[in-house]
């Protein structure tokens, strides 16, 4: 697993206890988190450019291409948005978490 500049804002350790509900083996747990983490990066990178003015998406995308680790990024989304993404990234992982969190058992 790479590093990405939003890591530190991810907090979901409360998800881990669904997961081992969820799932039987180690392989399973393995791709539920996998499926978790995607979908945690898409949701970030949705909210990143939902809060950037368009004509700086291209920008954006390439310099995370380039160095997702970048903690730049951050400061980059925050200065262009005229936004706190920090707390707009937090809000979104928190709402989600919460959403996954209601998965039913029976139905993933």
């Amino acid at each position: 697993m790479s590093i990405i500049f939003y890591d530190k804002l991810v907090v979901i350790s409360s998800l881990d206890k669904k997961i081992k509900k969820l799932t039987e083996s180690s392989e399973e747990r393995q791709e539920m988190w996998q499926m978790v983490e995607e979908i945690i990066h898409h949701k970030v990178l949705g909210c990143c450019l939902d809060n950037l003015p368009h004509e700086h998406h291209s920008e954006f995308l390439d310099m995370f291409h380039k160095a997702p680790h970048d903690q730049n990024l951050l400061k980059y989304l925050n200065e262009k948005s005229k936004k706190d993404m920090k707390k707009i990234i937090k809000e979104e992982i928190k709402k989600l978490t919460k959403d996954l969190l209601l998965l039913d058992s029976n139905k993933v």
